[in-house]
């Protein structure tokens, strides 16, 4: 892939968003929470590649997977009005059935096709396959870390926002009580990912967004995720509990001690 491919994607992208611009204002600010969402994966992708010092053809192939993990966000917001995939669809398999049917990617090399395709589909996997090749492999760790260090951004604007302002789909429906689930802190104290089929209230879901520091892959991801403050913010919106407290202090110092190495 060659900078004028990047190019022609941009224009494809911005101009696919603008089809499901509307004049509702609820949806309309869930429609732009995305686009805006993509764009800054998109700036953090940039600096994690910068980091690792790859060459163009895997930078320009980092850039183009940014630029359409979510793709399929906007189709499953229209056809569903939720985000959540559990109660609409997979939004990464939906985005790979985009990605193909508007045939997006034809003017590249097959084997590029396959990889953003793949990489698009399983950029939210729980876990990775462990049969996956070096490349494949690369590009999905780098989107992983790319996408959550906005998604931190877009949910601690969310806990922050007054009601009126909220884009409604990012909260997924879960319960806003102050409660934390005992196994949700465990996995934290283990140093473990908490997974979303654990969860039960907001707070799970918070505590959740902090375990993600343990599936970071590259050290600029750690040092960027620091740098933006947005995980100490979110950390700040749990309710002072003790055994909260030290969960979410013991991930701040794991995010500390890695972006120090």
């Amino acid at each position: 892939m060659e900078p004028a491919d990047l190019t022609r994607l941009r224009r494809w992208f911005d101009g696919y968003c603008r089809t499901f611009y509307t004049d509702d204002p609820e949806a309309q600010r869930n429609i732009v929470l995305k686009e805006e969402h993509t764009h800054r994966v998109c700036a953090n992708m940039e600096r994690l590649v910068e980091s690792l010092d790859l060459e163009e053809g895997s930078r320009m192939l980092a850039m183009a997977i940014a630029l359409f993990h979510d793709v399929g966000r906007f189709e499953q917001y229209r056809c569903f009005g939720t985000f959540k995939d559990s109660a609409s669809v997979n939004h990464a398999a939906l985005g790979a059935r985009v990605l193909t049917e508007e045939r997006v990617l034809d003017h590249l090399p097959t084997e590029e096709q396959s990889l953003v395709i793949r990489a698009v589909a399983l950029h939210n996997a729980f876990t990775l396959p462990g049969n996956l090749d070096g490349e494949t492999d690369l590009q999905l760790r780098l989107i992983r870390d790319a996408d959550k260090l906005d998604i931190w951004r877009v949910f601690l604007h969310f806990y922050r926002a007054p009601e009126d302002e909220r884009a409604s789909a990012v909260s997924l429906g879960f319960a806003d009580r102050p409660e934390c689930s005992a196994h949700v802190l465990a996995c934290l104290r283990e140093g473990k990912m908490v997974n979303l089929s654990q969860l039960v209230t907001l707070n799970d879901f918070k505590l959740l967004q902090l375990s993600w520091v343990h599936d970071l892959n590259f050290p600029a991801s750690f040092r960027l995720a620091r740098e933006q403050g947005h995980l100490a913010g979110i950390a700040a919106t749990l309710p002072p509990i003790p055994e909260v407290h030290e969960a979410a202090a013991a991930v701040l110092v794991e995010l500390e001690r890695r972006s120090a190495e």
